[in-house]
């Protein structure tokens, strides 16, 4: 440390009793003299990413799609994320959702790449693109698609097999994405994509893989992507870093970006409480130095966490953890673990998830059920959480001042807490400061005051000079200083800064705190200037030796402050507390205060055209530019008149949103397990026997290859029907199967139920496979021929998270043997068959999609449309063993000009399990919109997006039940529920997809 900095700290002033705490001193540097690259308008060097030469902090969350099966509504969530503050989203493509079979490929309807990336464009946010071929994201397979589970090649391997299968994926992909690159293509097309992923956590490092990521980079480049090319190591280890020689490449990458995921934070407790057991970890400037710390991990590249906990997924059989999550990752771990990332130069950070949304069909991996909510900042139901507000707060602060892009370490500070730490960064061109203050440790949750000693650019001071700072619990406070905020100068200010604009010459600055908290801001004038309090409570003072203007005032509700002359243009000041400071919005030419959210604000001619939502009637407030004489919201005029403090407001409240009234749901039933019946028609069902054996589950010698996916069905329910020739020794059947999490099978003999078996539900990694032993009737020791029919559900394939084919694992049966008292296997063949999805890799219904349909004879007759003709159901049928149809029409009439989720709610919702023990596929106007299982939970409400539910006109919900037929195990109560209700929105249409069982082909 240089006699300068000691010198400062031992003259820095204590609070009574404490010594200063330890100064952050930084491990640690990004590289100066690494050289810029470049590549078209994006470059980068090792302090930051550039745009356009102009050096950006990217702010990203993820969002994933086919995780919202109603395009319409892909740009509502783009436009809440750039509201929250977002200025890049990141997006992943699930190779397995638009290829049903090897060389079937679909990219229309909800699965418009093109039209995802085009809004995103329109909404003015930049995009981070991960087209795989691997992205796990919970996804069954991992996004691989069902048919390379019949691949024998090793899969993220330089098998040529599997290369030219993943080359399939990317021609097609990759084309979409290079026309819409900042870059402009051969044809003269940009849009916004600013980087691209080529793969997902491919943590080992053999020289095949390394080969397979030489494959993939050179693939890219030629299919003509022309941005910066990463890989997202799993975890901070080094692996994939940039590679400077032919040599390196064997632990190094063909990539041009290092990048890295973490979730660290904390858990939820059993009792869904979250906890803070975790300090935000030290990824670059302040950490450790080595391979797996500090900026040594990639020393010419920016610091880039492609994936940080936005929240986390939750599994089958919990206690339903989402809305923890959403606390537990939410408000203060965003200050304190992204802050922290920030002050660590890790300049690009997307967070994971930005809208989780829903895993909906056979979409989810076996550790996931259906929602894929996360505890994102956007509900699974389209809600901006609490969370989404304090993200707004700190997206402004990095959209009004730059400067925080490219920053590096900057003197020690003097903190006169020892339970408060503070990370100062500083810009080397500009020389503006950013100062992270938290706890010591980041989790610390104490109540401390204290005030920080510092070197700023415009002078050396101890601030607060007022009251002194408050760290009170769980908190961080992103101050900056010595940055030109329009054309005003703020020496520091212990407020943070959400928003400023320059309009008629004049400045307005955004800035607040903690309820309760004193605040003080120092601007800086030649002379002292004028001060006039138009509302609240603030004092001032000027000290002409400096040149400052210092203003003391309570975060209490809103004081606004005028400033004018002291050789600098005018300013208006909105100083408030949090809870006021999240009812603005900073959007277009305007600060707009009031509405639950501001989609947009656009001036036509003399008008602000304003598009927003609102929960209730609510007052609207504008700081717009003079020429701007009127206003509409959601094209209808909105009165002004104006204010003291230089805004104007609405004469009337913007009105709230009508209540929705649902109907109450009248069902049809019918028996959907005829397949059991001895003399059902399998005549058309395939053969099973010795199809090819591509999985890693190893079948006992002697039995036929039974797996699903060896011919052609790789999701949802499998049936198969086996005869056999009774003998006194066929006392009990012996199954091994595999049916993925929570998954189970069913068994019949000769009409008659046998039994069912269910795989346990929980983590870490659940249990996919199972073994179970059937008691046979008596009639099976008859010396005739008998049948046997068996429905495997299988809830997902493992992912290939670890690169080991885990995806690979058997689905379906795997084996099935006759057994004599004692568990002797005997020598009876049982000859099968097998159905599966209607149509297997052929698919009848390619709107919906493979992920839609497993094999469930209603499912194969089309009894899921809204077209099916049910006249003949019974209106109530009691619950056999099997499955059960269920049918309800209804009408819906949501009012005009808003934007509900109405959601499906099974029994009782405030118990994520029920005594109950049965599952329901849930299908609305012929879209699987989810499996609810009672008595494992812990999801009972089931959100349905606008575009599959028709809000103005006719629906249809059918449920398949499937349950063992014992007393009690029967569909609960079931009713329409709404999960959130807003007037505003934006047009919604209804999805294109079959509607009529003739509409799509027959069982095969």
């Amino acid at each position: 440390m240089h006699k300068a900095a000691i010198a400062a700290l031992l003259a820095a002033p204590m609070a009574t009793g404490a010594m200063p705490a330890p100064a952050q001193v930084a491990q640690a540097t990004a590289n100066p003299q690494a050289p810029v690259q470049r590549f078209g308008r994006v470059s980068f060097d090792a302090r930051s990413l550039m745009i356009d030469n102009t050096r950006r902090i990217i702010w990203s969350s993820e969002f994933h799609p086919f995780r919202l099966p109603s395009p319409d509504l892909w740009r509502d969530v783009l436009q809440k994320m750039k509201a929250s503050g977002f200025n890049t989203v990141a997006l992943y493509f699930d190779w397995g959702y638009h290829s049903p079979k090897q060389g079937v490929y679909d990219f229309t309807g909800i699965r418009d790449v093109e039209r995802v990336l085009t809004m995103a464009e329109e909404e003015g946010l930049w995009v981070i693109t991960r087209a795989g071929p691997y992205v796990n994201a919970e996804l069954s397979r991992g996004g691989f698609p069902g048919w390379l589970v019949n691949q024998r090649g090793r899969a993220r391997t330089d098998d040529p097999a599997y290369l030219a299968a993943a080359d399939e994926w990317l021609t097609q992909v990759n084309a979409i994405i290079a026309r819409h690159q900042v870059n402009p293509d051969a044809q003269g097309r940009r849009g916004s994509v600013i980087l691209h992923q080529i793969e997902n956590e491919l943590a080992l490092t053999t020289p095949a893989q390394a080969r397979y990521m030489d494959h993939l980079f050179a693939k890219a480049r030629a299919d003509g992507i022309t941005v910066p090319i990463f890989h997202n190591d799993q975890g901070r280890n080094g692996y994939w870093t940039p590679a400077t020689s032919p040599v390196d490449k064997v632990v190094k990458g063909p990539v041009d970006l290092y990048a890295f995921d973490g979730y660290p934070g904390g858990t939820c407790t059993v009792q869904g409480r979250p906890t803070r057991s975790v300090a935000a970890p030290d990824w670059g400037y302040y950490g450790p130095g080595g391979a797996k710390g500090g900026a040594s991990a990639s020393p010419n590249t920016p610091g880039f966490l492609a994936e940080f906990g936005g929240g986390w997924f939750d599994y089958w059989g919990s206690n339903g953890g989402y809305e923890c999550n959403a606390v537990q990752r939410g408000k203060r771990f965003q200050r304190v673990f992204y802050g922290t990332n920030l002050a660590n130069g890790i300049g690009i950070q997307s967070f994971y998830m930005g809208y989780g949304g829903t895993s909906w069909g056979w979409l989810p991996a076996p550790v996931v059920f259906t929602s894929y909510d996360y505890g994102a900042a956007i509900s699974e139901a389209r809600e901006l959480r609490p969370k989404a507000e304090e993200l707004k707060q700190l997206g402004g602060l990095i959209a009004t001042v730059p400067d925080l892009a490219g920053m590096v370490p900057a003197g020690a500070v003097t903190v006169s807490s020892p339970n408060v730490q503070a990370y100062h960064n500083r810009n080397p061109e500009t020389d503006a400061r950013f100062l992270m203050v938290t706890h010591k440790p980041s989790n610390g949750q104490t109540d401390d005051r204290f005030t920080i000693t510092a070197d700023l650019p415009d002078g050396r001071y101890t601030f607060p000079a007022g009251a002194p700072m408050r760290l009170n619990g769980f908190d961080a406070k992103w101050l900056v200083a010595g940055v030109n905020v329009g054309r005003q100068r703020l020496v520091y200010s212990t407020s943070e800064l959400q928003a400023a604009l320059t309009m008629d010459g004049a400045d307005l600055m955004l800035l607040y705190g903690r309820a309760g908290e004193q605040g003080e801001t120092v601007l800086r004038y030649s002379t002292a200037p004028q001060v006039r309090v138009l509302e609240g409570t603030v004092s001032s003072r000027f000290d002409a030796t400096r040149g400052d203007l210092l203003l003391n005032y309570p975060h209490d509700g809103r004081a606004i402050v005028r400033i004018d002359g002291g050789g600098r243009p005018p300013l208006t000041l909105i100083l408030t507390d949090e809870a006021e400071a999240v009812r603005y919005w900073r959007q277009g030419p305007a600060l707009v205060r009031g509405p639950a959210l501001v989609r947009s604000a656009e001036v036509r001619g003399n008008r602000l055209v304003l598009t927003g939502d609102t929960r209730e009637a609510t007052p609207l407030e504008i700081w717009a530019p003079a020429a701007i004489r009127s206003a509409s919201w959601n094209g209808s005029g909105v009165a002004l008149r104006a204010t003291p403090n230089g805004s104007r407001v609405a004469t009337r409240p913007l009105p709230a949103p009508a209540p929705v009234s649902l109907p109450t749901l009248a069902w049809r039933s019918a028996d959907g397990t005829p397949e059991a019946q001895p003399g059902f028609d399998d005549g058309a069902w395939q053969v099973a026997g010795d199809k090819p054996y591509a999985s890693i589950t190893a079948r006992p010698d002697g039995q036929p290859n039974l797996l699903m996916d060896a011919y052609g069905f790789h999701d949802g329910d499998v049936w198969y029907r086996g005869r056999f020739t009774g003998t006194p020794d066929a006392r009990q059947l012996a199954l091994f199967y595999g049916a993925g999490g929570s998954g189970m099978v069913q068994v019949w003999m000769d009409g008659r139920f046998v039994g069912q078996h269910e795989l346990p539900a929980g983590l870490p990694r659940p249990i996919t496979t199972g073994v179970a032993q059937f008691g046979l009737p008596a009639a099976a020791q008859e010396a005739r021929e008998h049948v046997i029919s068996i429905m495997v559900r299988n809830n997902g394939h493992n992912w290939d998270l670890d690169s080991d084919d885990f995806h690979k694992e058997a689905r379906g049966l795997i084996s099935a043997s006759l057994q004599a008292p004692g568990g002797r296997s005997f020598g009876v063949p049982i000859a099968w068959k097998i159905q599966g999805k209607a149509g297997g890799e052929d698919l009848p219904d390619p709107a919906r999609g493979s992920a839609n349909n497993g094999g469930q004879y209603g499912e194969r007759r089309g009894w899921h449309l809204p077209g099916f003709d049910d006249a003949g159901w019974r209106a109530d049928a009691a619950q056999a063993p099997g499955t059960t149809w269920h049918r309800a029409r209804f009408d819906l009439t949501v009012p005009k000009g808003q934007d509900a989720t109405i959601g499906i709610a099974f029994g009782d919702t405030a118990s994520p399990r029920s005594v109950a023990r049965y599952r329901a596929l849930i299908f609305v106007n012929g879209w699987n919109m989810g499996q609810f299982i009672a008595h494992v939970g812990p999801q009972r409400v089931f959100p349905i997006p606008e575009g599959i539910l028709n809000h103005h006109g006719a629906n249809t919900i059918a449920l398949a039940v499937t349950s063992d037929g014992a007393p009690g195990n029967a569909l609960e109560p079931v009713k329409l529920v709404t999960m959130r209700n807003v007037r505003g929105g934006i047009a919604v249409r209804p999805v294109a997809a079959p509607m009529r069982p003739a509409d799509i082909l027959q069982e095969k």
